[in-house]
């Protein structure tokens, strides 16, 4: 089977990967592809092979940022590991660099090959890897494996479909999950589709979500004040953020921003758009043209400037613009994307509003709507309903619900550290 798979993976390699990564130059204006570590052709090194260690790997941008608080309380805790930390994306590297001051070594992860792999292996001799989410690389589980005492998945996270995919290759996956030796899972929903999926009872524990563990800086008044004046915020404007929006979704923000003003005329609204994907600002910019409002970047923004929409055209600085807000709204949640993480504007106390496509965080997008903590989105009357309702009573109490909501599902990074405690010994 790893014969096959390697097979293919060098097929890919040489007849579409070149081409994939062209692409990927261009839409990057040039940033950098670190095909030298992608490859082997450069390999991070230990600090102190003499000195425990913990490689820990997170794919993108958000499965690093809900490993903030556990990366601090590791070190905090136990100053003399090493700890090493991989990404897949440019993007989730970067934020690595930014957030994660306690990791000793950043770098790219390899592609899946395993004598590449087993060169990452033998330079960095973790005693325990460690994999976020449901990042399941055949030929690194297998190295990882042989190489270390210990294979772990935390925040580990099995969506419906991933589930049934699990059931219908069950075989292949038990050949492959059989070199994780614990599962920390996220909810009894994942656990029930590992089991499903023929692994043992006994090497999966459900520890909640490490996303739920959020730790931002805190924003006084004076601090949220002195913010919205550097933006060209009056005080008397209610600002909604919408954060990591998807394709599809601004058109329906605008249309209803536009609709709330037709009908509040003495209500002053202003919209942050945070897109997902930052080669779309300029597409957004035209289409918020097209609705005759004025419009800023975050980056070249004025104070003096007077805009009604302003494009997020950075990295890192959301849960800064969710402190500033008087409501958000959740992206990916509109188109069938599956949503993206709304825990951000909970712990400032912010009402939460999303879509009805919030899949990958089903578990939690329910619990905060049981508990009147977030309002569905269903139709262009909702949104321009969340417009209106910035001013209630009620929507503000909701905010103060999603904070408390946040807090009473705190305890993961408590027991992931427990585990990893227990491996390292």
């Amino acid at each position: 089977m790893y014969i096959l798979y390697s097979t293919c993976l060098l097929l890919a390699l040489v007849f579409y990967i070149p081409f994939y990564f062209m692409k990927l130059k261009i839409k990057r204006g040039g940033a950098r592809l670190n095909l030298k570590e992608r490859l082997g052709f450069k390999v991070p090194m230990g600090i102190d092979l003499k000195q425990k260690s913990i490689w820990m790997h997170a794919v993108s941008v958000g499965e690093v940022l809900s490993l903030q608080n556990l990366v601090k309380q590791l070190k905090a805790q136990h100053p003399d590991w090493g700890i090493y930390f991989s990404s897949l994306t440019a993007t989730g590297l970067q934020m690595a660099r930014e957030k994660l001051g306690e990791v000793d070594v950043v770098f790219c992860i390899p592609l899946d090959f395993r004598r590449i792999v087993r060169k990452f292996f033998k330079a960095l001799q973790p005693q325990v890897f460690i994999l976020a989410e449901s990042e399941f690389w055949p030929n690194l589980l297998l190295e990882a494996k042989r190489h270390s005492q210990a294979v772990l998945l935390i925040n580990g996270r099995i969506s419906e479909k991933t589930g049934r995919r699990f059931v219908y290759l069950k075989q292949l996956v038990q050949r492959i999950l059989k070199n994780v030796d614990l599962f920390l899972v996220q909810t009894e929903s994942d656990k029930t589709r590992l089991l499903n999926a023929g692994i043992a009872d006994s090497r999966i524990r459900v520890a909640g979500n490490l996303k739920a563990e959020v730790n931002l800086p805190d924003f006084p008044p004076e601090r949220i004040l002195e913010l919205k004046r550097q933006l060209g915020l009056d005080p008397p404007k209610k600002v909604l953020v919408a954060g990591s929006t998807h394709k599809g979704e601004e058109e329906q923000l605008l249309s209803a921003l536009a609709a709330s003003r037709q009908q509040r005329a003495d209500f002053k609204f202003a919209l942050v758009i945070a897109p997902r994907h930052l080669q779309r600002v300029p597409d957004i910019i035209s289409l918020a043209k097209s609705f005759n409002f004025g419009v800023g970047l975050r980056t070249k923004i004025d104070p003096g400037q007077n805009w009604d929409v302003l494009i997020l055209d950075t990295i890192g600085e959301l849960a800064h613009f969710y402190a500033l807000a008087d409501a958000a709204f959740v992206g990916g949640s509109l188109v069938k994307w599956g949503g993206q993480n709304f825990l951000e504007p909970a712990f400032y106390a912010k009402p939460i509003f999303f879509g009805r496509y919030m899949h990958n965080f089903a578990y939690l997008s329910q619990i905060f709507l049981e508990a009147n903590a977030a309002r569905l989105i269903h139709s262009h009357e909702d949104l321009l309903a969340m417009f209106l309702s910035m001013e209630a009573e009620e929507v503000k109490e909701m905010g103060l619900t999603a904070k408390k909501t946040l807090e009473s599902l705190q305890g993961a990074t408590a027991a992931t550290l427990e585990v990893i405690e227990d491996m390292m010994k």
